[in-house]
């Protein structure tokens, strides 16, 4: 299972009157609130006509539902999706079946979380998945946040793509990434897919000025600048995307912080000719990804910032 999953939830989840009392409403809400602020995104069906619906629809919606809805949409969770049928859901079940419909474009790395009424018209379903019964889901109980990772790009590629294609921004630290390296050749190739979107994302690309017992920048000032700029620019002038390179003195730690979440990687982005070797990546708690984000902020002092420059198309 991805560090960071995917979900459609269908409105009747959010319905005081789909539960026995409006305390099991805010009990069954509560099942899932962590999971969607902190590992989740959900897809905001038909060009966002659902998060529209959910806060001006007629029907009583749980004010918990509604608290949840603002955050995930203030933290950058929800996936506005194009229709894919084309009538306008009439009722919970065709909102369920709207959402099954996004999964022919892209297939869910979650499921549907939906409650009993509509979870009886697709009992065969296993994507779909009662916000009662979420233990018997095997894409929910599946959850975990570790991930064992081949260190190869496909595998990379496999698991950030979410993070990738979805994140409002990008922090890449890593403190021997080169994309002139052999071991990093690949990294190019993570940027791009988080382009050809509009807006495009705030990437920034974060390591260290030494190279071993070796500092380049005493004998050449642009070294990391000319490194980064002949490497990436082209690519990212297809993909749409820009960057700002900081040149810390020291750091240790390599992690992928954006704003949906944080990820520890202890080999960085480099990729190894082994075919055996496997890492394991860590999704991080909120409070430690925004501290990382603070870290590495230029004005937090933290581990002397040497340069800095962008590398723009």
């Amino acid at each position: 299972m991805a560090l960071l999953a995917d979900y459609a939830i269908t409105p009747d989840v959010f319905d005081i009157t789909s539960y026995s009392t409006e305390e099991e409403c805010e009990a069954r809400l509560g099942t899932i609130r962590e999971a969607m602020l902190t590992e989740g995104l959900v897809r905001d069906l038909r060009d966002g006509a659902w998060s529209d619906f959910l806060r001006s629809g007629p029907r009583p919606w749980h004010r918990r539902g509604r608290e949840l809805l603002k955050k995930m949409k203030t933290q950058g969770r929800l996936l506005r999706f194009e229709p894919a049928l084309p009538d306008p859901p009439a009722d919970d079940r065709a909102w369920c079946a709207e959402a099954l419909a996004t999964d022919v474009e892209r297939p869910f790395q979650g499921g549907v979380i939906t409650t009993s009424s509509v979870k009886e018209a697709y009992a065969n379903e296993r994507r779909v998945a009662r916000i009662d019964r979420l233990s018997s889901a095997r894409w929910w109980v599946s959850r975990s946040p570790s991930v064992r990772v081949k260190r190869a790009l496909a595998d990379y590629e496999q698991h950030l793509d979410l993070v990738l294609r979805f994140s409002n921004s990008l922090m890449f630290i890593d403190p021997y990434l080169d994309p002139r390296k052999p071991q990093y050749g690949s990294f190019g190739t993570l940027l791009e897919r988080a382009g050809h979107r509009a807006p495009a994302p705030r990437i920034e690309i974060h390591r260290v000025c030494h190279e071993g017992s070796r500092w380049p920048l005493t004998e050449d000032p642009t070294y990391f600048q000319r490194r980064f700029r002949d490497t990436l620019g082209g690519l990212l002038r297809v993909a749409g995307l820009h960057a700002e390179v900081f040149i810390w003195r020291r750091f240790h730690d390599r992690y992928l912080i954006s704003n949906v979440v944080g990820i520890s990687l202890p080999n960085g982005f480099d990729v190894s000719r082994d075919t055996l070797d496997f890492t394991t990546w860590t999704r991080l708690g909120r409070g430690d990804r925004d501290d990382v984000q603070r870290e590495f902020d230029p004005g937090a002092g933290r581990h002397g910032l040497v340069d800095r420059f962008d590398v723009r198309p």
